[in-house]
């Protein structure tokens, strides 16, 4: 049997203001041959009041969340960093948001991301073929 091959990188997997993000996690996930992308985004800067206050402010990445886990088959077409497919989404049951910033959501949103992870590694080596 085969081991699970992990490389984690240091940019925005998902999300279309992932570079507004303080947190980014992202984790490339290759077994066999199924190759999957946890991603994790979160405490998104708000730039509208840029300038007006000396208060940083963060923003919703979605309804009533500041952090968010998802993971996605990687491209297919991209055979030099396996970024995701955003059509081909994975499914996983483990918690995959934060609704409030807090001193302690990043290592809450570790936690979360590390989890998924978890599980997705452990149905890829119980033989799960995700569609």
């Amino acid at each position: 049997m085969n081991a699970i091959k992990r490389t984690e990188r240091g940019w925005a997997g998902h999300f279309i203001l992932g570079d507004r993000c303080l947190f980014r996690r992202n984790t490339l996930l290759e077994y066999d041959n199924q190759k999957i992308v946890v991603s994790t985004v979160g405490c998104c800067l708000d730039y509208r009041n840029e300038g007006f206050t000396n208060k940083r402010e963060f923003i919703e990445i979605g309804y009533n969340r500041y952090y968010e886990t998802m993971a996605f088959h990687s491209d297919l077409n991209d055979t030099v960093y396996f970024d995701i497919d955003v059509t081909k989404q994975v499914d996983f049951s483990s918690k995959w948001s934060i609704e409030e910033i807090t001193d302690a959501s990043d290592l809450e949103a570790n936690q979360m991301h590390e989890a998924v992870v978890d599980e997705i590694s452990q149905r890829l080596l119980n033989g799960v073929i995700f569609l």
